[in-house]
């Protein structure tokens, strides 16, 4: 057997972790008849034993374990937890202090019914251009979009989805989003040059899903909903302290502990709420994290397991052996990050990962920095915002209580983001940007 043959087959071996994810989860469901069913978690468990089986066999069981262990212990995917955590407190005490309720009672009294999807939207996108994250925009966001499904007749999926497409339009344009910021550093080009690139790609997709939204609104929404004219402004003051700390760049464990705070302090001064009843609502909604904290560990261990075994460098030796031309290199930079993305289920690590030869595959066929670095950010917000296992997802999951495969069917603007990436790439659009000066 051949060197580059063998070479082959362990990177073959190395993602095999994910065709057996994607396997176990897919079976199950189709046996069941309902996608909804298969815990996430299951599936992963059955990966991570196959993926530690893949390893080594120099390795012990210990050290495999190890692997395994320190990328579920990375301190990014900690924080996110922490994150996690903090926003089912949050989430739980603004649904028991009315504070959800009261927010979209008010939106509703002036905003048109019709229009609740694609206010829903705009709003998400405004939100996550100026904070630059598409997590801080999903806490914000995501229990109020549960309440006007409640009340005016939308599922909860179709109305949670809206925010979450719309929290990556920010994620992927922002100029302080961790995204814009890896690509423009790889590719070497400025924050604005990038971002005009990125308009003629990003806009025409938020106008589809905005049309979208618009007629999806008309025909799904329940106009018999009245809004209360007795809602509270001091109970809507919890979102309302949130969204404008999030505005102001606040980090958003704080902006969270500032949410909690305010909730707690209006519960006292005008509930007949006690500390015990507090801190009860809080642990449930704590507990309702508990399986989308489940799942990062197991995914961010098994992707450490798949990183280790050579899976990621797989993938980029196999990419750069098959460029051929400008066209075929804007796709490979495309197909590139987005299974990077799919390996690491982050955004921002997948374009760190392959940063550098996509500086070196945009020299070599004298592409455009600014659409090259515009590519690597657009993609890779399209596969994290359809990962069932990415932490926007799940964290969007977990305030909804749904399964996290709910929203697949309904990520219209990632889905238009999409369209328009092929477009540009396929047509070598916007011309301007079309090849290197």
């Amino acid at each position: 057997m051949t060197h580059s043959l063998r070479s082959r087959l362990r990177g073959l071996l190395a993602l095999s972790p994910i065709a057996v994810f994607l396997l176990v989860y897919l079976a199950a469901s189709i046996a069941a008849a309902d996608f909804y069913k298969m815990p996430l978690s299951v599936a992963f468990i059955v990966a991570a034993i196959w993926a530690m089986a893949t390893m080594p066999r120099s390795l012990s069981i210990a050290e495999r374990i190890d692997t395994f262990s320190r990328g579920a212990a990375n301190t990014n995917v900690l924080y996110m937890i922490w994150i996690f955590i903090l926003a089912g407190a949050f989430s739980a005490l603004a649904s028991g202090t009315g504070a959800v309720a009261a927010t979209v009672d008010m939106m509703l009294a002036v905003v048109p019914q019709q229009w609740v999807l694609p206010g829903l939207f705009l709003t998400a996108c405004f939100i996550s251009m100026s904070i630059g994250t598409s997590v801080g925009t999903i806490v914000a966001l995501a229990p109020i979009a549960c309440e006007f499904a409640a009340d005016t007749g939308i599922t909860t999926p179709l109305a949670v989805s809206v925010v979450l497409g719309g929290s990556f339009f920010g994620d992927n344009l922002s100029f302080i989003s961790d995204t814009t910021i890896a690509a423009t550093r790889s590719l070497g080009v400025k924050m604005n040059d990038k971002f005009k690139t990125n308009l003629w790609i990003a806009v025409p997709a938020a106008l589809i899903a905005l049309a979208i939204y618009v007629v999806l609104g008309i025909d799904n929404v329940n106009a018999a909903y009245e809004a209360s004219s007795s809602a509270s402004w001091l109970l809507v003051a919890p979102y309302l302290i949130v969204i404008l700390l999030a505005l102001t760049g606040v980090n958003v464990t704080l902006v969270l502990l500032a949410g909690i705070a305010s909730c707690l302090a209006i519960a006292f001064a005008t509930l007949s709420t006690t500390v015990v009843d507090m801190c009860a609502m809080m642990g449930d909604g704590i507990a309702g994290m508990s399986d989308l904290i489940i799942v990062t560990l197991l995914a961010a261990g098994l992707l450490e397991v798949i990183s280790r075994n050579g899976g990621i460098d797989c993938i980029i030796n196999w990419l750069t052996h098959r460029i051929n031309g400008p066209r075929g290199a804007q796709a490979s930079l495309a197909f590139l990050v987005s299974l990077v993305n799919v390996c690491t289920a982050n955004n921002t690590i997948a374009i760190i990962t392959v940063g550098k030869i996509s500086s070196d595959i945009a020299d070599r066929f004298r592409l455009d920095r600014r659409k090259a670095a515009s590519i690597l950010d657009t993609c890779s917000c399209i596969v994290q915002s359809a990962l069932p296992y990415g932490a926007q997802t799940l964290l969007a999951a977990g305030l909804a209580k749904v399964a996290p495969v709910a929203f697949l069917p309904y990520l219209y603007y990632p889905a238009a983001l999409a369209l328009m990436t092929t477009i540009a790439i396929a047509f070598n659009y916007p011309r301007r940007y079309r090849k290197a000066a």
